[in-house]
C-alpha cells in the first residue's frame, strides 16, 4: 500500500455489524506503526442516526472524563468498559446493548509519535435488531426404568429480518453442577450433528438421536437410559449470523427450563431413585421431588416411604397410603404449602410450595418393604442417593441512571429526561415526579407507567394546551423516557425523579435517582385590540372585525396563531370559541362554529387578523373577543406559547326585519241563550311569511287580580292549557281555532252561566329566518264580554248571607233552596262552589240535569252528599268537618228544559244563592287544654261561681234596706 513502517495505522472490526437487543457484544480495535510506548491509549465514540455529523464521546482507556452524560452513569456501572488484550489492541465491551446504541462507532488513539503521519482513528457500522430467538421446553420430572426410552421435545424459532442460522443442543447437569454441563448431541449452525464425549459411542450406535419434525421441533431421543443419564437435562438454542470477515458470531442464546430424569436400576429388587423438577431454586419458587422404587411385583408389595432433609424426617406415607407430617411441618401443611402424594404404588411425589431458605438442603426417599400393612418392622429397606437442593434469597442488583439531554432550556422548548434500570430481574414500574424549587418538600407526578405497561398523567400534567402531550416511553428493556415537549416557564425547572419499582414473587424494591433542569422565561410584548365599523348592522347585511396585533417585533417573523371567540347575546355561559387559525395555517371550528356555518371568511394581512361574517342573522349577535399567541421558534411541536394576549370585547347587535303586525283592539260583546260560544281575535296586518302565537285570557271579576290563561296555540298548533283550564273536562271545552289567514275565535263548548267573563287574545308574530324562528313582536286584542240571556227571575232562591258553625270532625249542611216551584218539564242542574279571593272559585260537586254527579275534586268526594230530601232543596252535607273546609260557599242552579221530544235541551234559567260563611271550631278537648294552659282564663272560670253568688247577697241586702224606710 505504499505506508512505511512509521505509518501510524488505527484498524477496527469490520462493519456492518448486526447484534441483537440486550446482547453482550465486543467491537475489537488496534494500533501499527505507532512510535512511543508500547501501550497505547484509545477513545472510543459514536455518531447516532440522528445526527450523523456530531460525536458523543463514550469511554476512555486515559481521561475519565471523557464519557458524556449519557455514557457516563454505565461507564462508572460498568456497563461499558474497554478490555486491554495487549499494548496496542483492545476491545469494547457493551454488556448490554440497547436499542439507542445503534450508530457509527469510532475508534481514536492519541497522538504519540513525534509528528503525525498516517490514521489515527477508524469507524465501523452497528445495527441493533430485536432478539427474536425463541426456545422451550416444559419442565418435568420423569422416573424411568434402566433401558427405557426417554424422547424430550424443543420448540425453537426466530424471525430475524437478516439471514442467519440456528444451532441447538442438548444438556445433561448432574450434582449441584460444579462439574459443568455435559453435552449430549448438538445439531450446529452447519446443520451437522455432534455428540458430546460421553455420548459418543452411544451416538454411533444410534442409541442417541436428535431429529427435527416440522419447521421449529426438535426431537432428542435416548433408546435405552442408563443410571448415568440421571439429573437435569435442557435444550439451549442459539442464533449466529456471518460478519464481514466471514467469521459466524453468535448474536444471541436461549437455554430452556429442565427436565429432572431418574433412572432407577435393574439389578435390584428394591431400588430408588429421586428425581427434582429443578434444583436451583430462588424464595418463592415451587420444589417437586419424586421418588421412584423399583420392584418386581410392586403391585402386590407393601412400602412405607419417608421423605427426608439434610437426613431429618419430613412426612412418611405407610403402606395403607396415609401421610403424617413431622410436626415442624404440620402448620405449613394446613396452609397448601406442603403436599405429599403417591400417584402408584413405585412413585411417590413431595412438593413445597413457596420454598424458603430453610427448604435447602439435601433431600433423600427412604423405603421399607412391610409383610402387611399393619407391620411396624420392614423386611427389607433401602435409601436412595441425596439430591441437593439450593435455594438463593431474592436480592435486587436493580440499579438507576437518571440523566437529561436537555439540562438548560427556554420556555416553549421540550424536557428530555432519561431512566435506565440496570439489573432488574423481574417486572418493573415506574414513577416520574418534579420537585419545584418553589415549593421545597413538594413534589408533583409527571407520569407512571406500570408492570403492564400501562401509562398515566399526573393531574398537572393532562391538559395537552399547557405542556403539549407528555409522553412516557419504554426505549429498551431498561431505558425510560420521559419527554415534555413544551416546558412552561422558571416553574417547570428543578430536580425531576424516576422512581423504579421492580417486582418479584410478591416482593418489590424501590429505587430513586434525581437529574436537574433549567428553565429560562420569556418576556414578549403583546397587545391586541378589536373593532368594527359597523356595531348595528340589519338582518341580512355582512360586517368585519379588526384584530390589530402590536408587538415589539414583526409579527411575521415568529409563528402566531389567533382564536376568535363568541358569546351570543343570551349568555348561557363563558365566551365560546368559535374558530382558531394555527401557525401552520391549520383551522379548526370551534362549539359556536353552527352559527357561522358558511358564513364566517378568516383573513390574515401583517399585524391584522379580519373576520368577515357574511349575510348577518340573529344567530350572529353577541359579544366578540380576539386572543393571539406567539412562539419564539418556529418548530415543531411547537410547544406552550411564548406569550399570548386577549383583546377587547365588541357587541355586535342585528336588527331584526320590522313587526307590521296590528290586532283589532276595538271592545265587543257576546250574548248566547245557550249552547257553545265564539270569540274572536282579528289581526289587522302583519309580515306576507309571518306565523302566529295565539293566547287566550279570561279576566277575574277583580280588577286587581291577574288574568288567567286558558289556551296558547303556537304557530306548529301545539296547544298549551293554562292551570285553571288544565282539566280533561275543561280541555273538551276551550278550543283555539284558525278560521282565516286573520281570524283565530275561542271556541268554548257547552257554555254555562259560569263562562261569563271579558276575554281577550295576545298575538306573537314570528317569521322563519334562514336558521330558526324569531319573534318580531306581539299585540293585544280588546274585550270581549260573554253574556247569558236568562230569565232569572224564573228561578227564586234564598239571597241572604249566612255563617255556619262546625266542630271539627262533625257534619255540615250548606243550605241550596229554591223559592217556588218549577215549571212543568223542567230540570235543575246544581254546582257548588266554594270561592277563592284569587284565580276562578273552585267547584266541589256538580249535579247534572240527568242525575249524574261529578266530582271535581276527589280529595273532598267520599266527604261530600247530596240528599235532596225535595226537588227544591239542593243542600250540599259536608262530613267530618275539618280545619282546610274554612271560607265561603255558594251554589249555582240552572233550569233546562226540552223544546220538544227528541230535541237538544236548552238552559231557560240561572240563579245564584248568597254566600254562606263555614267555621269551622276545634273539639272540645282541644278548648279545655286551651283553658288549661291559660291561668288568667282558668282562674275567671274558677271564681266566677263565688262573684255571682256575692252579688246576689248584695242585691238582697239593697231590697231589705230600701222595705225598712
Amino acid at each position: 500500500t505504499g505506508l512505511t513502517a512509521a505509518q501510524r495505522v488505527v484498524t477496527i472490526q469490520e462493519g456492518p455489524l448486526y447484534r441483537t437487543e440486550g446482547s453482550h457484544v465486543t467491537l475489537w480495535c488496534k494500533v501499527s506503526g505507532y512510535q512511543g510506548p508500547a501501550e497505547q491509549n484509545f477513545q472510543w465514540s459514536i455518531y447516532l442516526p440522528s445526527a450523523p455529523e456530531r460525536e458523543v464521546q463514550i469511554v476512555s482507556t486515559v481521561d475519565p472524563s471523557f464519557p458524556y452524560a449519557i455514557y457516563t452513569q454505565r461507564v462508572r456501572g460498568r456497563g461499558i468498559f474497554v478490555e486491554r488484550l495487549q499494548g496496542d489492541a483492545v476491545l469494547l465491551h457493551i454488556t448490554e446493548l440497547q436499542e439507542r446504541d445503534a450508530g457509527q462507532y469510532e475508534c481514536h488513539t492519541p497522538n504519540t509519535d513525534e509528528r503525525y503521519f498516517g490514521s489515527y482513528s477508524a469507524k465501523t457500522n452497528l445495527t441493533v435488531i430485536p432478539n427474536t430467538l425463541s426456545a422451550s421446553m416444559a419442565p418435568q420430572a420423569l422416573t424411568l426404568m434402566e433401558g427405557d426410552v426417554l424422547e424430550l421435545t424443543c420448540e425453537v424459532s426466530k424471525s430475524t429480518a437478516q439471514h442467519t442460522h440456528l444451532s441447538v443442543g442438548w444438556y445433561l447437569l448432574q450434582g449441584a453442577g460444579e462439574h459443568g454441563p455435559k453435552e449430549i448431541l448438538t445439531l450446529s449452525k452447519d446443520f451437522i450433528l455432534k455428540p458430546g464425549p460421553s455420548y459418543e459411542q452411544r451416538f454411533l450406535e444410534g442409541d442417541v438421536q436428535l431429529t427435527k419434525v416440522g419447521n421449529t421441533t426438535y426431537k432428542l431421543i435416548i433408546g435405552g437410559v442408563k443410571p448415568s443419564d440421571q439429573g437435569q437435562l435442557y435444550c439451549e438454542a442459539a442464533e449466529w449470523i456471518e460478519d464481514p470477515d466471514q467469521t459466524w458470531k453468535d448474536i444471541s442464546s436461549k437455554q430452556t427450563e429442565r427436565t429432572s430424569l431418574a433412572v432407577v436400576s435393574q439389578g435390584r429388587d428394591l431400588s430408588v431413585a429421586i428425581a427434582a423438577a429443578e434444583r436451583s431454586l430462588s424464595e418463592g419458587d415451587t420444589l417437586q421431588l419424586n421418588c421412584a422404587l423399583g420392584a418386581s411385583k410392586s403391585s402386590s408389595r407393601h412400602f412405607q416411604v419417608i421423605w427426608l432433609l439434610n437426613e431429618v424426617e419430613v412426612a412418611r406415607v405407610d403402606p395403607r397410603g396415609v401421610l403424617t407430617w413431622e410436626e415442624d411441618y404440620e402448620e405449613r401443611a394446613k396452609l397448601g404449602q406442603l403436599r405429599a402424594f403417591k400417584p402408584s404404588n413405585t412413585v411417590y411425589v413431595l412438593i413445597i410450595s413457596e420454598v424458603g431458605l430453610k427448604d435447602k438442603g439435601t433431600y433423600q426417599c427412604s423405603v421399607s418393604e412391610m409383610k402387611t400393612p399393619g407391620d411396624l418392622h420392614g423386611i427389607q429397606s433401602n435409601v436412595s442417593s441425596g439430591i441437593q437442593v439450593d435455594v438463593k434469597p431474592i436480592e435486587s442488583h436493580m440499579r438507576l441512571s437518571v440523566s437529561t439531554s436537555t439540562p438548560r432550556v427556554t420556555a416553549g422548548q421540550p424536557l428530555i429526561l432519561r431512566c435506565e434500570v440496570q439489573g432488574a430481574t423481574g417486572p418493573v414500574s415506574l414513577r416520574w415526579w418534579h420537585l419545584p424549587p418553589q415549593h421545597p418538600g413538594d413534589r408533583v407526578l409527571v407520569a407512571t407507567m406500570e408492570r403492564d405497561g400501562t401509562r398515566s398523567l399526573g393531574s398537572a400534567y393532562r391538559d395537552t394546551g399547557t405542556r403539549g402531550s407528555v409522553r412516557l416511553e419504554k426505549e429498551s428493556s431498561g431505558t425510560f423516557t420521559l419527554e415534555i415537549p413544551s416546558a412552561l416557564g422558571e416553574e417547570d425547572g428543578g430536580q425531576y425523579r424516576c422512581e423504579a419499582t421492580q417486582w418479584d414473587r410478591g416482593r418489590n424494591w424501590t429505587g430513586k435517582g434525581e437529574t436537574a433542569v433549567m428553565v429560562n422565561s420569556m418576556d414578549l410584548g403583546l397587545h391586541a385590540t378589536l373593532r368594527s365599523r359597523i356595531p348595528t348592522v340589519s338582518y341580512g347585511q355582512s360586517f368585519e372585525l379588526f384584530c390589530q396585533v402590536n408587538a415589539s417585533y414583526a409579527l411575521e417573523e415568529v409563528p402566531a396563531s389567533v382564536r376568535w371567540l363568541f358569546q351570543p347575546s343570551r349568555p348561557t355561559g363563558p365566551l365560546q370559541e368559535l374558530v382558531q387559525v394555527f401557525p401552520s395555517g391549520t383551522v379548526a371550528w370551534g362549539t359556536a362554529q353552527p352559527r357561522f356555518q358558511g358564513k364566517a371568511q378568516l383573513v390574515k394581512a401583517g399585524s391584522s387578523f379580519r373576520l368577515h361574517i357574511h349575510s348577518a342573522l340573529p344567530a350572529n349577535e353577541g359579544t366578540y373577543q380576539c386572543e393571539v399567541e406567539v412562539w419564539r421558534r418556529n418548530i415543531l411541536p411547537l410547544g406552550q406559547p411564548a406569550a399570548s394576549t386577549s383583546s377587547n370585547a365588541v357587541e355586535i347587535k342585528v336588527v331584526l326585519p320590522e313587526s307590521k303586525l296590528q290586532v283589532a283592539t276595538k271592545d265587543s260583546s257576546v250574548e248566547i241563550a245557550s249552547s257553545n260560544a265564539a270569540i274572536e281575535c282579528r289581526i289587522v296586518s302583519a309580515q306576507t311569511n309571518s306565523q302566529f302565537v295565539v293566547t287566550w285570557y279570561l279576566l277575574p271579576p277583580l280588577a286587581d287580580e291577574m288574568p288567567l290563561q286558558i289556551i296558547r296555540a303556537n304557530y306548529n298548533s301545539v296547544l298549551e292549557y293554562g292551570p285553571e283550564f288544565s282539566s280533561p273536562a275543561q280541555k273538551s271545552r276551550f278550543l283555539s281555532q284558525r278560521v282565516s289567514s286573520s281570524l283565530f275565535q275561542l271556541q268554548i263548548l257547552s257554555a254555562n252561566p259560569r263562562d261569563e267573563g271579558r276575554y281577550y287574545c295576545v298575538v306573537e308574530e314570528w317569521l322563519w329566518l334562514v336558521d330558526g324562528w324569531y319573534k318580531l313582536g306581539e299585540g293585544t286584542s280588546g274585550r270581549s264580554t260573554l253574556k247569558f240571556k236568562l230569565t232569572e227571575h224564573d228561578l227564586q232562591m234564598e239571597k241572604t248571607n249566612q255563617s255556619i258553625s262546625a266542630r271539627e270532625g262533625e257534619e255540615v249542611t250548606l243550605p241550596c233552596r229554591l223559592q217556588g216551584a218549577l215549571l212543568p218539564g223542567t230540570h235543575l242542574s246544581a254546582t257548588w262552589f266554594q270561592a277563592k279571593s284569587g284565580g276562578r272559585d273552585s267547584a266541589l260537586l256538580t249535579l247534572h240535569r240527568d242525575g249524574s254527579v261529578e266530582h271535581p275534586q276527589e280529595r273532598r268526594a267520599r266527604r261530600l252528599y247530596l240528599h235532596r230530601p225535595s226537588a227544591g232543596d239542593l243542600s250540599l252535607t259536608l262530613g267530618s268537618a275539618e280545619t282546610g273546609d274554612a271560607g265561603l260557599y255558594y251554589c249555582q242552579l240552572q233550569a233546562w228544559q226540552q223544546q220538544s221530544q227528541g230535541k237538544d235541551w236548552v238552559l231557560r234559567a240561572s240563579a245564584r244563592s248568597g254566600y254562606t260563611q263555614l267555621v269551622t271550631i276545634p273539639p272540645e278537648s282541644t278548648v279545655l287544654s286551651r283553658i288549661c294552659s291559660s291561668p288568667p282564663l282558668l282562674y275567671f272560670i274558677l271564681y266566677l261561681p263565688l262573684v255571682l253568688i256575692l252579688v246576689l247577697v248584695l242585691g238582697v241586702f239593697c231590697l231589705y234596706c230600701k222595705s225598712r224606710k
